[in-house]
């Protein structure tokens, strides 16, 4: 059995529009816990507000293909292992990271993975589909960390 998601929700005054509300989930390497970690923050992502279909969907999708790499690719699915989820939600975007921790990989050399031809490859459709439905996607010199931003309407 594993360990029950851990939620923690930073709302700042509303009055202060540049602080971000922070949305922090701790989870196991349990692929079996992504849908419930993907529905949950969407929940929080979305809360008082009614997303577009499209925003929806590429929130849901890019954050389960970074999960699912976290888990198989970067932690090794060790359950002894977590993921780590931030998201900041600005008043017109949403910022997400996920943390995983593994060894990381050299994102320069595997930029490739970003390209068409890796939709056929096992090891790189993810980061494809990241690169395709997320604005803006980067991560940390480690490897161990993805931030991806995505519209907030």
């Amino acid at each position: 059995m594993t360990a029950p998601l851990r939620l923690c929700v930073r709302r700042s005054d509303p009055s202060l529009e540049a602080v971000p509300v922070s949305v922090n989930l701790r989870m196991p390497s349990d692929v079996g816990e992504v849908e419930a970690a993907v529905e949950l923050i969407a929940r929080h992502c979305f809360a008082g507000r009614t997303p577009c279909a499209r925003t929806a969907f590429r929130l849901r999708v890019t954050l389960a293909e970074a999960l699912a790499n976290a888990i198989l690719r970067g932690n090794r699915e060790d359950p002894t292992k977590s993921v780590v989820i931030r998201a900041e939600l600005f008043a017109e975007s949403i910022r997400l990271s996920i943390e995983d921790e593994g060894h990381g990989f050299d994102f320069a050399r595997s930029s490739t993975q970003m390209l068409p031809d890796s939709l056929e490859d096992e090891r790189g459709r993810g980061l494809f589909i990241i690169s395709q439905l997320a604005d803006r996607v980067e991560f940390n010199d480690r490897g161990n960390t993805i931030w991806m931003t995505l519209p907030r309407c």
